[in-house]
C-alpha cells in the first residue's frame, strides 16, 4: 500500500496531503487578514512555497490552483502578484471564482496541486 503523508493534520484537516508524488495543499488564506488583496495574495504564495518546500517541491512543479476571491473585482490585483510569483511559461491548470470566504476579513484563498 503506497505511504500518505500528511502535514500538519488537526482533527479536520492537513495544510496538505502527499501521495504518490502529488501535493494537495489545503485551501491557503493569509495569516494577517488586515491586508489589502495584494498583501493578502503575497502571504498566501508565500506560505505555499513553504507547504511545497516540506514535500521537497516548488512552485515550478504546479500543475492546478483553485482561487477564490471575496470580490472578482480584485482578480487583476490578485493576478499581478500571481504572474510575477510564476516562473514564465509554468503556469497550472486555474479556476479563479468569486465566493464567500469563512471570514469577511479574508479576500483571497488559494489551493494548489503540485508534483516533486
Amino acid at each position: 500500500m503506497s505511504r500518505i503523508i500528511r502535514t500538519e493534520a488537526t482533527p479536520i484537516l492537513a495544510k496538505a496531503v502527499e501521495y504518490h508524488g502529488f501535493i494537495y495543499t489545503m485551501g491557503v488564506v493569509a495569516r494577517d487578514p488586515s491586508g489589502d488583496i495584494t498583501a493578502q495574495t503575497k502571504d498566501v504564495l508565500e506560505q505555499i512555497d513553504a507547504l511545497l518546500e516540506t514535500h521537497g517541491t516548488d512552485h515550478t512543479r504546479l500543475l492546478q490552483a483553485h482561487i477564490w476571491l471575496k470580490n472578482i473585482a480584485d482578480r487583476e490585483a490578485m493576478n499581478t502578484v500571481w504572474a510575477a510569483w510564476l516562473p514564465p511559461g509554468q503556469a497550472p491548470a486555474r479556476a479563479c471564482v468569486e465566493a464567500k470566504l469563512a471570514s469577511p476579513d479574508y479576500l483571497v484563498e488559494i489551493m494548489i496541486t503540485a508534483c516533486r
